[in-house]
């Protein structure tokens, strides 16, 4: 069997009794059936040491079960990584960064807990992990576990996360249940999801703030005037491409009325069937050498074609429980600032509690260490009880 399916299935072929509470280096099997619940580990091993984070303590690729995002109902299995600091415990145990992971693929290969950090996501959470967290990373439901991964629907994303937070919690010592939720662009608007399924979903678990970088915030108003000026025959590639031609993809997974011809121009299809099993990267290369545009890609009927995906990519609430922290990019060409900004809008509007921030001349990527100083200072706020002073017209800095 290949590396990358061993690595896949290792927690599916585990044995035994569920004792994660150590942290022991053995697999373990599924818990007995009468106890599953959302949050119930089945199956857990190792993590590989590449796979993990630089100067981290121990480490664990789980399979948990979680309500079904989708349906909305019945438990299905979803993977995620738990990374602890160095070291001993403190007293009360680390609190928890539920980390939100952005696009990669909607192919099971692209699993985060099967790839290597990023250089970028590595500094990124190694300085998270030195402020004294530990992080729990969902894979999200349908990316290392069965069925299609629904990309971007806010339901699916919220009870990923939410779920793989109970199981750190009810069977990994040294954790406390204080709660930071992470995310970055896809994980970004996860973790604004993730805050607003929370008081219903999970209202055990004590959740103190929310920091996103680079989260899209959808209305079908929005989306239009994004399209209207970006498909315009003179535009050259954008990233939006790559993320339309995943949001469809993630959509006929679960839905059999969904007819990719009503989305997409005879020269974008053959990319459509390689979204399922493209990694992001890849699938890049491979649309930016093909000449896609959004002019060349899109169908005028696409909206319509796409619309269920982007009812499931509506927040159920944006009056969150706790503050909320965005970071923007002004150069950001992957979700416009117009998208992030919109989701700052409503938020504030909705009577939410946001900190945002507008970074000058800094991309997507860029972004999400470039607020590193500024989400620590938020950071320590939300964790000590202190005032946040709201920002919901953010200026360059």
């Amino acid at each position: 069997m290949p590396l990358p399916l061993l690595r896949k299935f290792a927690p599916l072929l585990a044995s035994t009794a569920l004792c994660i509470g150590t942290l022991a280096s053995a697999a373990h099997a599924a818990a007995p059936s009468g106890v599953q619940k959302p949050g119930t580990i089945t199956a857990s091993a190792p993590l590989a040491a590449a796979l993990g984070l630089p100067d981290a303590g121990r480490a664990l690729r789980i399979t948990y079960l979680s309500t079904n995002g989708i349906t909305g109902k019945g438990l299905v299995p979803v993977t995620a990584e738990i990374i602890l600091p160095p070291g001993p415990a403190p007293k009360d145990g680390w609190p928890i960064v539920a980390w939100a992971h952005g696009t990669v693929g909607v192919d099971d290969s692209c699993a985060p807990s099967l790839n290597p950090y990023s250089d970028r996501n590595s500094t990124y959470l190694t300085t998270w992990m030195k402020r004294g967290f530990a992080i729990v990373a969902t894979d999200y439901q349908g990316l290392g576990g069965p069925g299609t991964h629904a990309y971007l629907d806010t339901r699916v994303e919220a009870y990923s996360v939410l779920d793989s937070v109970r199981a750190a919690l009810t069977n990994v010592q040294g954790l406390q249940n204080k709660i930071m939720i992470v995310g970055q662009s896809q994980g970004g608007g996860a973790a604004v999801a993730t805050a607003a399924y929370a008081p219903t979903y999970a209202p055990e678990l004590d959740i103190r703030g929310t920091v996103a970088t680079g989260a899209p915030y959808v209305t079908p108003e929005l989306l239009g005037d994004l399209l209207k000026n970006a498909a315009h025959p003179d535009a050259g590639y954008s990233p939006l491409v790559d993320y339309v031609l995943y949001l469809a993809t993630g959509l006929a997974g679960h839905d059999p009325h969904f007819r990719p011809e009503e989305a997409f121009t005879p020269k974008a299809l053959p990319f459509y069937r390689k979204a399922a099993h493209e990694c992001l990267t890849s699938l890049s290369q491979q649309t930016q050498a093909a000449g896609l545009t959004l002019h060349n890609t899109l169908q005028p009927t696409f909206l319509k074609a796409i619309s269920p995906a982007l009812k499931g990519m509506e927040f159920p609430t944006l009056k969150l429980a706790q503050p909320l922290f965005t970071g923007t990019g002004t150069e950001d060409r992957d979700v416009p600032p117009a998208l992030q900004l919109g989701l700052v809008k409503a938020a504030c509007a909705a009577g939410s509690l946001v900190q945002a921030h507008l970074y000058k001349g800094l991309n997507h990527s860029e972004t999400v260490n470039g607020s590193l100083a500024d989400s620590a200072i938020f950071t320590n706020e939300v964790m000590t009880g202190q005032p946040v002073p709201p920002q919901c017209n953010p200026v360059p800095q």
